[in-house]
């Protein structure tokens, strides 16, 4: 069997753990202003990629 390419643009955004895959919060790039300062403070956490990506994203991210 040949080997899997990593999806390099995957590669950098997610990140194999224990428990799943984490990544990060989009919506924190720019247009800041009109979000409140809560809903900032939630965006800056990393999370786990949804159990219904968590498939797709682990075929994204095969060795890493």
């Amino acid at each position: 069997m040949p080997k899997i390419k990593t999806n390099r643009g995957a590669a950098k955004r997610l990140k194999r753990t224990a428990t799943g895959v984490k990544c990060y919060s989009s919506f924190r790039r720019h247009i800041l202003t009109k979000k409140s300062t809560k809903r900032k403070r939630h965006l800056r956490a990393a999370r786990l990629v949804h159990s219904s990506d968590l498939k797709s994203a682990l075929r994204m991210i095969p060795y890493c």
